[in-house]
C-alpha cells in the first residue's frame, strides 16, 4: 500500500524560473511521497520593454492546485506553504492594492545602480552590513531603480512582500517577510536576523515599507473564508505555514547528508553552490570572490555563491528552436556527450550570459574574445556550457576550502539539474570528488518537511535529513580521470572575473 493512502497530506507550492508545481506531501511519520498535482507554466510577460512576473496567473493556479489537492483528500490536508526564487517583490499601496505588476529580475532597470548605490555607500560597507552577494538585480538596486526613475508606484507603496510572501498574503491576509526570503535582499543583517535599518536609511528607503521577520516554520494563518467559499470548500480551515521561503531554503533542508564537511549544488536554472555554517561569513575574503550568507533553517546560513547554472542551456535550446531545430533537454545532453572535450570555455557569470538576445551567440563572441576554439555546432555549445560550469563548480570549491577552512569531501546536488547524467559526472570529474544526485524534488521536500516541523512532526534538521535519506534514491557519481580537467583549469581560472 503506497502512502497516498494513509497518512497526512502537506501540500507545498514550488514556483522556479520557468513553472510552477501543487506537489503534495504524502508523510506517514517515516518516510515522504511526492505526487505532482498540478503544473503549471510561468512566463514572464514583457510590455514597453519591461519584463513582468504575471503575479495574478500564479495566484489563479496556486488555488487551482489548492482545489484540487481538497478535492482529492478532503480534511487529510495538514497546511500549505509556498516557496519561490529570491529578490523579486510586489508593492502593495492603500487599501492592500497591488500597484504594478513585479518585475522580473533579468529586466535590464537595475543595469548601473549597483554602481549608484556605492556612491551612497561604498561597497565594502555595504558588504559589511548585509554580507550578501552583489548582483544587479538584488532587491535593494531595484529599490533604488524605481527611486531613481521617480516611480508612482513606490511613491505610493505603503508595504513591500517579496514574491512568495506576496502570495501568502493573498492566501491568509497576514503580511510577514520569512528570514531565507529575506536574506536575498542585501537589505538583512545576518547578524542581528532582522532588516538592516541603518543602512535602509542611508538609501532614503522608508522602514514602513518593510514587515515583521518571521523564521522558517512558522504557522502565519489559514486560508481566507472567501478563497474557500469560492473554491468549493467553505469552512475548512487549512494552515499556512511558511516553510524556507526562498527556494533554495528548502532545497538545502532536503539535503540528504549524514556528514559536516559537504558542498551542496542546488541545480536548475541557477546553480546555488555552497556549504551549511552556524554563522554568517562575511569578511574580506568572501567580498573578494563575492560569496553571500543566506538564511538557513533551524538557525543555520547558507554561505553559498550564485552560478549561472543552466540558464546558458535553457537560452541556446530557445535559440535553437527559434532557428527551426526542437531539441529536448536529454537530446542536448546526448548530442553534447558525442562532443569533442574540453576545447573552451566561458565564465558562466560574465555579466554578457544574463540575458542576452542570443545565448549560442554570446557564447561564440566570449570565445572568439578569449582567443579560444569557437564552437560551432550546437553540441559544442552545449558541450561548453555544461564543462564550463563544472570547472566553475571546481573554483568555488577551491574558495569554499580556502575561506572555511574545511576541506569538502562530497558534492551533493539536489534540484532539477540532478538529473543531468553528463552534468554531474563532469563536475565529479572537474572537482576530483564524488556527486551524489538526488533528490530531484528536494525543494518540494524540504518545504514539506518544515511544514511538518512546524505542527510537530519533526524535531530536527538531522531527523527531516535522515526522512529524505528513507524517502528519494539518489546516484552516486564517482570522479574518473581529473589529469584532462588539472590542464585545462588555469586557462579556465584566467577567464574568471569572480
Amino acid at each position: 500500500m503506497g502512502l497516498a493512502h494513509k497518512g497526512k497530506k502537506f501540500l507545498a507550492f514550488d514556483l522556479g524560473a520557468e513553472s510552477g508545481r501543487a506537489i503534495v506531501g504524502h508523510f506517514d511519520g517515516e518516510r515522504v511521497e511526492l505526487e505532482v498535482l498540478h503544473r503549471f507554466p510561468n512566463q514572464p510577460v514583457t510590455v514597453q520593454s519591461t519584463t513582468y512576473w504575471d503575479a495574478l496567473r500564479l495566484f489563479h493556479e496556486m488555488k487551482q492546485g489548492l482545489a484540487q489537492c481538497v478535492q482529492t483528500y478532503g480534511g487529510d490536508v495538514a497546511s500549505m506553504a509556498i516557496d519561490t526564487w529570491g529578490v523579486d517583490f510586489g508593492l502593495l499601496g492603500p487599501g492592500d492594492e497591488l500597484l504594478g505588476n513585479p518585475i522580473h529580475y533579468r529586466d535590464l532597470h537595475t543595469e548601473g545602480m549597483m554602481e549608484e548605490a556605492f556612491k551612497v555607500v561604498p561597497r565594502e560597507e555595504l558588504f559589511e552590513a548585509t554580507g550578501n552577494q552583489f548582483m544587479r538585480f538584488n532587491t535593494l538596486f531595484q529599490l533604488l531603480a524605481l527611486a531613481k526613475r521617480k516611480s508612482p508606484i513606490l511613491a505610493q507603496a505603503e508595504t513591500m512582500l517579496l514574491m512568495p510572501n506576496l502570495f501568502d498574503f493573498w492566501f491568509t491576509g497576514r503580511k510577514v517577510t520569512e528570514f531565507t526570503i529575506a536574506s536575498t535582499t542585501q537589505m538583512l543583517d545576518p547578524t542581528t536576523r532582522n532588516w538592516a535599518y541603518d543602512l535602509l536609511d542611508k538609501f532614503s528607503i522608508r522602514r514602513e515599507l518593510l514587515t515583521e521577520i518571521v523564521e522558517p516554520g512558522t504557522v502565519i494563518g489559514t486560508v481566507r473564508p472567501s478563497i474557500t467559499q469560492e473554491l468549493g470548500f467553505e469552512g475548512a480551515e487549512i494552515p499556512v505555514i511558511v516553510p524556507a521561503s526562498h527556494d533554495t531554503g528548502s532545497a538545502v533542508a532536503a539535503v540528504p547528508t549524514e556528514e559536516k564537511d559537504y558542498v551542496y549544488i542546488s541545480s536548475g536554472t541557477w546553480s546555488l553552490m555552497g556549504v551549511e555554517v552556524m554563522d554568517p561569513i562575511v569578511n574580506e575574503q568572501t567580498l573578494a570572490n563575492n560569496f553571500t550568507n543566506e538564511g538557513g533553517v533551524c538557525g543555520t546560513y547558507r554561505f553559498l555563491k550564485n552560478i549561472m547554472g543552466l540558464w546558458l542551456v535553457q537560452q541556446c535550446r530557445r535559440s535553437f528552436r527559434r532557428a527551426g531545430n526542437e531539441y529536448s533537454y536529454d537530446e542536448l545532453t546526448e548530442m553534447a556527450r558525442t562532443a569533442k572535450p574540453l576545447q573552451a570555455f566561458i565564465d558562466p557569470d560574465a555579466d554578457e550570459f544574463m540575458n542576452p538576445p542570443d545565448m549560442p551567440e554570446a557564447i561564440q563572441d566570449f570565445c572568439r574574445r578569449t582567443n579560444q576554439p569557437v564552437p560551432d555546432t550546437e553540441a559544442a555549445l552545449i558541450r561548453c556550457c555544461l564543462e564550463s560550469l563544472a570547472l566553475k563548480y571546481r573554483w568555488t570549491v577551491d574558495r569554499l576550502e580556502e575561506i572555511t577552512g574545511r576541506s569538502a569531501r562530497v558534492i551533493h546536488m539536489v534540484g532539477g539539474g540532478a538529473q543531468n547524467k553528463l552534468l554531474c559526472q563532469l563536475a565529479a570529474d572537474a572537482t576530483g570528488l564524488p556527486v551524489v544526485a538526488g533528490p530531484i524534488e528536494a525543494t518540494a521536500a524540504g518545504n514539506i518537511l518544515m511544514q511538518a516541523m512546524a505542527l510537530g512532526e519533526i524535531r530536527s534538521l538531522e531527523e527531516a535529513r535522515q526522512m529524505v535519506r528513507r524517502s528519494f534514491p539518489v546516484k552516486v557519481y564517482e570522479p574518473q580521470d581529473k589529469g584532462p580537467w588539472d590542464d585545462v583549469y588555469g586557462k579556465f581560472n584566467d577567464l574568471v572575473v569572480n
